[in-house]
């Protein structure tokens, strides 16, 4: 990943342990204040000081300016709740590059996890194919956070993709609500995609949609003859790339196009990730919602 401490070289050496850190410290260093305040308190203002007022909350710099006795009122900041999604199908294996798609979403979950812990937020995890295959229920602390990056390393990309079902299920059976961060290829039939989305909204969650894909999944370049496996299906061709490239192509941007569309229509942010790139967008994208969220309303 040009411009980035590659995560691939540094889960080899130390896991995901290492990549979630190094992510977030790269990004926050880049950041003009860090967004991290968690569950504490934030100044709003000062009143004047009545009696019962406990001391300790007068601002005494104020009084040895002026000889008035006011009080620091802060508004306080809950905790949120954040369910990492992450789609272990089998089409998630495939990579053109030395990681596959699957090794990139769980970067982006174990970043978004330790940024959301060391927040004193709370982070949950559910693993799926066509049904839940693994889930490490919300909690916060740095318990937490080692049971998600241990779900995260032991598990293998396999089974179909049915994610429309998935989070339409998981969308009557997450109690706590919260920001739900979705690492998928997406590779499913919109309309299902869009029916477990608008059911996740509607049982008070705010999904965030991070589609997950491969630099040759874009631009099918290939120029050579190659043979096609079935990413969940059986079945081998060998085929001509050539005559096949327009076809793809166009069905591939349809669906983009389908998926960015119709999650704007609900409101939802679509953020089409390349495997290529840094994982800043994934946590930018997060402490947007974050920030709104504190302030009492969506983005």
């Amino acid at each position: 990943m040009a411009g980035s401490l590659d995560p691939a070289v540094l889960d080899q050496l130390s896991g995901l342990a290492l990549v979630a850190r190094t992510v977030v410290d790269g990004y926050m260093a880049g950041q003009h204040r860090s967004p991290l305040r968690g569950n504490s308190a934030e100044f709003a203002q000062h009143r004047e000081y009545v009696p019962g007022d406990e001391l300790r909350r007068i601002d005494w710099k104020v009084f040895g300016r002026s000889d008035r006795l006011v009080i620091k009122q802060y508004d306080e900041e809950t905790s949120l709740d954040c369910h990492l999604l992450v789609d272990g199908s089998e089409s998630m294996a495939f990579g053109s590059q030395a990681w596959s798609k699957f090794d990139y979403a769980r970067w982006c979950a174990a970043a978004l996890a330790h940024l959301v812990i060391h927040a004193r937020d709370t982070a949950g995890l559910v693993l799926f194919d066509e049904a839940e295959r693994k889930k490490v229920p919300p909690k916060n602390g740095l318990d937490q956070e080692h049971d998600i990056l241990a779900a995260l390393e032991g598990y293998t990309p396999t089974g179909k993709t049915h994610i429309g079902d998935v989070l339409f299920w998981l969308g009557g059976r997450l109690r706590r609500k919260g920001i739900v961060a979705i690492f998928s290829d997406f590779f499913d039939d919109p309309d299902k995609v869009i029916e477990g989305l608008r059911r996740l909204s509607y049982a008070g969650h705010e999904p965030i949609v991070f589609q997950i894909v491969d630099p040759l999944e874009i631009s099918f370049d290939i120029d050579h003859l190659v043979r096609l496996d079935g990413l969940e299906a059986s079945g081998v061709q060998k085929v001509d790339p050539k005559s096949l490239r327009s076809a793809y192509i166009e069905e591939f941007q349809a669906h983009q196009r389908t998926l960015a569309t119709r999650t704007r229509q609900l409101g939802l942010d679509c953020i089409q990730l390349s495997t290529a790139q840094d994982l800043g967008a994934v946590l930018s994208t997060y402490l947007s919602h974050r920030s709104a969220r504190s302030r009492g309303g969506r983005r």
